[in-house]
């Protein structure tokens, strides 16, 4: 259960995220609403996830990587933003790094 709770931590995050970027910068106000779900949802989701076990280096460097990673992809999917072989790169490093620390906590 600690890994689906850091999945639905990691969604919600990506989502409310993107209802940011959907919202021009809070611009739209119809999206308020679901930006402070989606943050809320998120912490919550993180606390069940370290309630359940899960170390703090571990929940937060997956979390944190994996939202970096996910927003760049589904933003460049959504909006058109820029998405660069230097930061698909960037994205690789980050999978690698993640891979690292939960090798590392082992």
């Amino acid at each position: 259960m600690t890994w689906v709770f850091l999945a639905a931590a990691i969604a919600c995050e990506v989502g409310a995220t993107m209802s940011l970027r959907a919202s021009e910068g809070l611009r739209d106000k119809r999206w308020a609403p679901l930006i402070v779900l989606g943050y809320l949802a998120c912490f919550s989701f993180l606390t069940l996830a370290l309630r359940a076990g899960l170390a703090i280096g571990v929940a937060y460097g997956i979390w944190a990587a994996s939202g970096v990673a996910l927003t760049a992809v589904i933003a460049h999917l959504a909006f058109r933003d820029p998405l660069t072989r230097t930061m698909g790169a960037g994205i690789a490093l980050i999978a690698v790094g993640v891979l690292l620390v939960e090798l590392g906590a082992h």
